[in-house]
């Protein structure tokens, strides 16, 4: 595909982001207990990447923004209905559900990384919330255990609905979206 049929939509910083998160995730996903001080870097490495994207969503380019995005629940279920019955309508940008899969997909590695903080504090009585919860009990340990390896497991999950969506919006558009969040160009409407 010639760059004269394609449009620039992903930025250099959306791309870059994608990649890092994508790195750092499975990093802080596959290492803990015997690995722990990587686990730790991958987490806040991902913590700082989520950071960033919340705020290039309200002032980065065009595409990259929440507006261009976020829609209502309904509007991305149905966007996704019509997908399955291959009749859905192709975006620039992120889809409906593109858009809603990126904020559950933030919402949950922000909880998954600040019960991580938190959990490191507790057991390891280091990091920026050690203070906040030095002393603080094996409920409260367990807990903050619990919703931290629910959420990375969700996060994972999530992880594969977004990869099969990929899949999908790809061969319903005829589209190698792989390629377009590498090169940040797609084919022009």
């Amino acid at each position: 595909m010639s760059d004269e049929n394609t449009v620039k939509i992903w930025d250099p910083l959306v791309r870059i982001f994608h990649w890092s998160l994508v790195v750092a995730f499975f990093i802080a996903y596959f290492t803990e207990d015997e690995f722990l001080q990587p686990h730790i870097w991958a987490g806040y490495t991902v913590l700082g990447l989520v950071g960033f994207r919340l705020l290039w969503g309200f002032v980065g380019t065009p595409h990259a923004r929440f507006s261009d995005f976020v829609t209502a629940p309904r509007i991305a279920l149905a966007y996704g209905r019509d997908a399955v019955l291959g009749r859905a309508r192709r975006y620039l940008g992120h889809n409906p559900a593109g858009g809603l899969m990126i904020v559950v997909l933030l919402i949950s590695l922000i909880v998954t990384t600040v019960t991580g903080v938190a959990l490191y504090g507790v057991e390891e009585r280091a990091g920026p919330l050690a203070g906040l919860f030095a002393g603080a009990g094996e409920e409260i340990e367990k807990g903050l255990e619990n919703v931290h390896e629910f959420f990375a497991n969700f996060t994972l999950f999530l992880v594969a609905i977004h990869v099969a969506g990929v899949v999908v919006e790809g061969l319903l558009h005829r589209e190698n979206l792989v390629r377009a969040m590498f090169t940040g160009r797609k084919r022009a409407l």
